[in-house]
């Protein structure tokens, strides 16, 4: 069993940046692949991005070149900087993990575990 908890979020104007980390139980970690979703008021949770165990990325072309995730197996940590933001990114961000393989690190049904959200607000 994996427990996630999600810290970081909050009110920041846009162009400011927010730092999400997400801390997680278990003896496992270093061979999960861990991910962060998003979902805004009214819209479905949507793929942020994915850190591989052996510690790639991927990122969503909607965020690709602001957001960034990293990862810190020593500490079972993994964090989401984000930079630049913009209002649309104005959501509920999540943290996930599973034993994924790579062609699903974008497929929010192919995780197991899931943080509660935290909530990150971008005003204009």
């Amino acid at each position: 069993q994996v427990q996630l908890v999600e810290s970081g979020g909050g009110l920041v104007q846009a162009g400011g940046s927010l730092r999400l980390s997400c801390a997680a139980s278990g003896r496992t970690f270093s061979s999960l692949a861990m991910g962060w979703f998003r979902q805004a008021p009214g819209k479905e949770r949507e793929f942020v991005g994915v850190s591989w165990s052996g510690g790639s990325t991927y990122h969503a072309d909607s965020v690709k070149g602001r957001f960034s995730i990293s990862r810190d197996n020593a500490k079972n940590m993994v964090d989401l900087q984000m930079n630049s933001l913009k209002p649309e990114d104005t959501a509920v961000y999540y943290c996930a993990a599973g034993f994924i393989p790579y062609d699903l690190g974008s497929a929010l049904g192919a995780y197991r575990y899931w943080g509660q959200g935290t909530q990150v607000t971008v005003s204009s």
